[in-house]
């Protein structure tokens, strides 16, 4: 019955569908052809809906892929491949410059010491007098390192009044890292009578808040003897205190949480205490003990001991691990004296057959300022561990880069103590002139920092310490915005100085490197190239604001030096021109040697290089120099808006008038540094009449010559000293800057010893300049006690901030000649 049952129902069907199809074959059935034509309408707008969700979705999913790609990695190909442990040489380090005698390790979550100090008779209210952090406001009148070397070992001088204290380490290699002692000796300066003044110092370990496992104090039945504790990297260890000769009058300790990193300080100001040992004696300031809020239950992340005694006295540190063998002898006493000698006398030796300075000439108290100039940068080198945080035109909120470390050296350890993409180039020309594999290593760091896009964040600040010296208006770093591309400029150096003698595992540091160069070039060539072909324009300059007198190209390293007083889209910039060609130059020869296919670096390099498409592009026959080109008016100046009658609470700051329209030209009516980079970056031909007039230009004292190096703006410049804005004194604007004259007497030096009709006049200034650059800055050392940011072209007097042995220690090189 079911089957036919079915097979009436099959019959049925057959014929509605012949009757259909016959109906609708001679049009006999016109509501049928209606339902079809609208079931076609009905299909069509159903396949333009799914299209126009998929063009959506696809958008949105690029639009996505487009957000991530400002902090993706570029790829999982580290250059660093031996880390931690991995390198127990320099696993243990003076990796905090930011403080002003401070130890870690290169580990992600670093076991961390360091010390403090102060006066107790002028310890003033709120803690004000305890010295911890580099600061300006402290008015040391001398801090930094006489020698470092890197790795072994190191001595530092600070001066703080009338009393001076040497801080110096020893390491001794070994299991988990090794052992070190620390030693700080107190005393009255030379030439003043001794002023048995007490000092307290504390001396502090500390745990961040991601670092597994503990610390506490030990003593013993009548006093405390340090602190011991354990870490997942380090295992067990102990650090013993313990008095090496004069008296100590007090001890006392601090064990309780501490915020952060960032707030040590803080943390024993809160703690510090009044006490009295008995009823003759005054009472002192102590610190508190143990300390545990009532409302947390963590263990202590901090332990600080303070000794306090008469000047002088003498305090070692001395660190050991559960690895230590009894066998060996502790870094103690007169085993420590005789250690760190053996060591000052190693480093005076690889100084002179690296330098070759007492060979030159120079007197004791020269190579003293030298040794103090490497120290300096040597002993400025830090480990960080943290994220940047970047921003991208696709991302509607700033987000965190990938967490990750950065060894490098820093600029100034109380300003700027943290890692800068361009000052590091400078930095290297040095570091591996004195030892290659701390270059390599450090350059190695910051190109793991690349993303997908081949683009490196200029400044970085990682961790809660650096995020703490750093103002919030510049922590965010955006994708479009460079910095010079100064590490061609070392790679250049290295291979000029080592070239086929480099070792295997240099040789293969430079074929993991050789990628991230590739992208870094790349990204350079396609983001910052500018309208017309050759042509280049740094971005990031603000083209909406009112309140600066020429808007800052911070981009460019130059900050505030005058551009076009109008930034758009057709600038073309003379000195990124110069940095492109450099780059191109450096790959070409860096694939050479690699035995890399580096056909298009050499036809970029040739193309940039050739001097008629630099002067169409940036030759100003009128004022005879080298230019940018943009929508420019010397025509500005600042102007405070008149208060309005019976207004409040106006806003009266100063903004820019602009007195002329602007117009599309060459800025040749500023003449400095950034008109000198065909010189600096020797792109120009040793036999370009141009040259002539270079050469000519910067000798005249009325444009750049100085008696204390090149000013970086002509006095003729309009914008020469002129603040831009009310709050912004000159920066660029007629300072001295050592390394762009290190560039000036590199490039002096080249044209001086290579044939020209132009080659004499090279020479002769190529002395006068150099004499007068190591001079000045060794002659404001021994003055101010400091190496300066800059130095005022009037007076030869240090300016800026203090200490800055970033660049300014290539006076170095400049000494020893080697370029």
């Amino acid at each position: 019955m079911v089957r036919q049952r079915r097979s009436q129902v099959n019959s049925e069907n057959n014929r509605v569908d012949k009757g259909t199809n016959s109906s609708s074959s001679n049009g006999s059935n016109p509501i049928n052809t209606k339902l079809i034509k609208n079931t076609s309408i009905f299909s069509y707008w159903k396949q333009i809906i799914v299209c126009v969700v998929l063009a959506i979705a696809i958008c949105f999913g690029y639009m996505g892929y487009l957000e991530t790609r400002v902090n993706t990695p570029l790829d999982d190909k580290k250059v660093v491949i031996r880390s931690g442990l991995d390198v127990p040489d320099v696993f243990w380090g003076t990796y905090r410059p930011g403080v002003y005698f401070g130890l870690k390790t290169r580990d992600p979550n670093s076991l961390v010491a360091g010390l403090m100090w102060y006066f107790p008779r002028r310890l003033k209210p709120g803690g004000d007098g305890i010295r911890h952090w580099c600061e300006q406001g402290d008015n040391l009148g001398k801090y930094g390192w006489l020698k470092h070397d890197g790795t072994n070992f190191g001595i530092q001088e600070i001066v703080d009044g009338y009393f001076k204290l040497t801080t110096s380490f020893v390491k001794r290699p070994g299991a988990k890292g090794g052992e070190w002692t620390a030693r700080i000796a107190v005393n009255t300066m030379q030439g003043y009578k001794e002023l048995k003044e007490e000092v307290s110092l504390i001396w502090y370990t500390a745990l961040d808040e991601d670092t597994k496992g503990y610390i506490e104090p030990t003593n013993s039945a009548t006093k405390l003897t340090g602190i011991r504790g354990q870490t997942s990297t380090l295992g067990e260890f102990t650090m013993k205190l313990t008095n090496h000769s004069g008296i100590l009058e007090h001890e006392s300790f601090l064990s309780t949480t501490a915020p952060g990193l960032h707030l040590l300080k803080e943390t024993v100001i809160s703690s510090l205490r009044l006490a009295q040992d008995s009823l003759n004696v005054a009472r002192k300031i102590v610190l508190a003990g143990e300390l545990r809020p009532m409302t947390e239950k963590k263990d202590p992340n901090f332990v600080a001991i303070q000794l306090t005694g008469r000047i002088p006295f003498v305090v070692d540190v001395i660190f050991e691990t559960e690895s230590f063998s009894n066998k060996q002898e502790t870094l103690v006493g007169e085993t420590y004296t005789k250690s760190l000698a053996w060591h000052e006398s190693r480093f005076d030796e690889k100084f002179e057959s690296k330098f070759k300075l007492r060979h030159k000439g120079f007197t004791d108290k020269q190579i003293t300022f030298a040794q103090a100039a490497l120290g300096n940068m040597i002993g400025g080198i830090g480990y960080f561990y943290g994220a940047s945080v970047v921003q991208s035109v696709y991302t509607k909120e700033p987000v965190s880069y990938w967490r990750a470390p950065l060894y490098t050296a820093v600029p100034s350890r109380s300003f700027f103590p943290r890692g800068f993409l361009w000052d590091e180039g400078f930095h290297g020309l040095l570091i591996s002139k004195w030892d290659l594999d701390l270059e390599l290593d450090i350059m190695s760091h910051w190109f793991d920092l690349m993303n997908v896009e081949g683009w490196i964040p200029r400044e970085q600040i990682l961790g809660i310490e650096a995020l703490a010296k750093v103002p919030s208006e510049f922590v965010v770093q955006w994708n479009t915005n460079a910095n010079p591309p100064t590490f061609f400029l070392t790679i250049q150096s290295i291979l000029n100085q080592y070239g086929s003698d480099l070792k295997d595992d240099e040789w293969n540091l430079l074929e993991r490197l050789y990628p991230r160069l590739q992208a870094w070039f790349s990204w350079f060539n396609t983001t910052q190239k500018g309208n017309l072909p050759g042509s280049y324009r740094w971005r990031g300059r603000d083209q909406l604001g009112t309140r600066e007198l020429n808007p800052k190209t911070l981009t460019s390293g130059l900050d505030d030096y005058p551009r076009a007083s109008h930034p758009d889209e057709n600038e073309r910039h003379i000195d990124l021109y110069c940095w492109i060609a450099i780059a191109a130059d450096t790959m070409a020869k860096l694939s050479k040697l690699l035995g890399r296919d580096g056909y298009r670096y050499e036809r970029t390099a040739e193309f940039l290089k050739n001097n008629d498409l630099m002067d169409t592009l940036h030759w100003s026959e009128f004022a005879e120099i080298y230019a940018d080109y943009g929508l420019h008016t010397d025509a500005v100046k600042l102007e405070r808006p008149k208060p309005l009658p019976r207004s409040q609470n106006q806003n009266l700051e100063m903004y820019r008038v602009v007195l002329k329209k602007p117009e599309y030209r060459l800025v040749d009516s500023t003449f400095g540094y950034v008109s000198l980079f065909p010189f600096f970056l020797q792109i120009l031909k040793p036999d370009s009449q141009k040259l002539e007039k270079i050469l000519t230009n910067i000798r005249k004292p009325e444009l750049l010559w100085t008696n204390y190096g090149l000013r970086s703006l002509s006095k003729s410049s309009p914008l020469y000293m002129k603040r831009n804005t009310e709050h912004d004194p000159p920066y660029w604007r007629g300072q001295i800057w050592i390394n762009m004259n290190f560039l000036a007497t590199r490039a002096l030096f080249y044209y001086s010893n290579v044939d020209g009709p132009y080659k004499p006049l090279a020479k002769k200034i190529y002395k006068e300049l150099r004499d007068n650059l190591i001079n000045n800055v060794i002659s404001q050392y021994y003055k101010s006690g400091y190496i300066w940011e800059q130095y005022n072209d009037k007076t030869g007097e240090g300016s800026g901030c203090r200490p800055f042995t970033g660049w300014t220690a290539l006076t170095l090189l400049l000494m020893s000649e080697t370029y």
